[in-house]
């Protein structure tokens, strides 16, 4: 019964500062370009504000750790986070709306680093499992309630949605960080590991942002909206699927099979229009974002690196801010070929997951 109360508690903190008060920015973005004005450009740039944060966020877990024990820090992240999105339709500025997404993405970072390092070291992988997919929770609610409406509306939504997930992650707690040293192949399979979480950072997070607008450009009715819900329902129990494959086959060879196949899934909706394409589509990178992170997380931890999540965590938000970057100057011509540069990143991270040959099973 502790497992899973403790598993909640890191569901709701997770829906909270990831599913919604981070994701929810890629359902809302094609309500902000049709009733906002919002450029296509400016929009991109709002997105690596966050990423930026998200990076500020993680590297400051790093260099103070103590952050990662502290539950006033998570609380203060998760109200913080709330804010920023109540105070998103109150102003029309471009530059109001990049220090509030620079702030959420700071206060998001150390909400997922606190979250993550208080079940890791207390809870069964399959329960872990059930935490991670918090984010999917939260990811399919904000969809959900965003169909349609108002873009100021939808923003003053998902600041509720926020508040209510922390009122049980209210009292999520980290727990002592166990001293570790890497050596040997062990740090070469890390420095391997890291690569390919930094590419996976750069190829997914172009995805999570410009699914919904690229999907939109070639189906008709609110197919973009549903498929990002899908993404959300597929992500919630894909953490847990992943962790029972586990019995059976080795971290590392399900970290590249998920890499596959979540570039197959970003790929194709540039090769296929249409309802089933989207929504095939929708269903890959909902069933692997989420257990990608959660197994490469797994691995770096069972490497023995000193702070491996805020290290791994501080290389998948720099790739967060190349990947919008990045495609910037190719979204005059429509979303698809972002699409096609992430699919093609995330197979980069694929083969870099080749590297780490440490045949890591899960022991619990």
């Amino acid at each position: 019964m502790k497992q899973w109360r403790l598993a909640g508690q890191g569901a709701a903190a997770l829906a909270g500062g990831m599913g919604i008060g981070r994701f929810a920015y890629t359902p809302i973005l094609p309500l902000m370009h049709t009733q906002a004005g919002l450029s296509p450009r400016l929009g991109a740039a709002l997105a690596t504000a966050n990423y930026t944060g998200y990076l500020a966020g993680a590297l400051a877990a790093m260099v103070a750790p103590r952050l990662l024990h502290s539950r006033w820090a998570l609380r203060l992240s998760l109200l913080s986070l709330a804010a920023t999105l109540a105070l998103m339709p109150l102003s029309r500025s471009g530059s109001l709306w990049l220090g509030l997404r620079l702030i959420a993405g700071i206060a998001s970072a150390l909400v997922f680093v606190i979250a993550v390092s208080a079940v890791l070291p207390r809870l069964h992988s399959h329960h872990v499992g059930w935490t991670f997919g918090g984010v999917g929770a939260g990811i399919a609610l904000s969809g959900a309630v965003l169909v349609g409406g108002d873009w100021r509306t939808a923003w003053w939504i998902t600041a509720l949605l926020t508040i209510a997930c922390t009122v049980p992650a209210w009292h999520l707690t980290g727990s002592p960080t166990l001293s570790t040293t890497a050596r040997g192949t062990r740090s070469r399979d890390f420095t391997a590991l890291l690569t390919s979480y930094t590419l996976e950072g750069i190829g997914y997070i172009i995805a999570g942002t410009f699914l919904v607008a690229a999907i939109n450009e070639t189906a008709a009715g609110p197919v973009g909206n549903g498929a990002w819900i899908l993404v959300g329902i597929a992500a919630v129990p894909s953490t847990a699927a992943w962790a029972r494959l586990n019995r059976r086959w080795s971290r590392s060879t399900l970290l590249l099979a998920a890499l596959t196949l979540q570039a197959i899934g970003i790929a194709l909706p540039t090769f296929m229009h249409g309802v089933a394409a989207a929504l095939i589509s929708a269903a890959l990178f909902g069933a692997t974002f989420l257990g990608v992170a959660n197994l490469a997380i797994a691995i770096g931890t069972e490497l023995r690196v000193p702070h491996a999540v805020a290290i791994l965590t501080t290389g998948y938000s720099l790739g967060q801010i190349v990947g919008p970057l990045a495609v910037g100057p190719l979204l005059h011509n429509g979303y698809h070929q972002a699409l096609l540069v992430s699919a093609g990143v995330v197979t980069l991270a694929a083969a870099a997951a080749l590297l780490v040959r440490r045949p890591l099973r899960s022991l619990t």
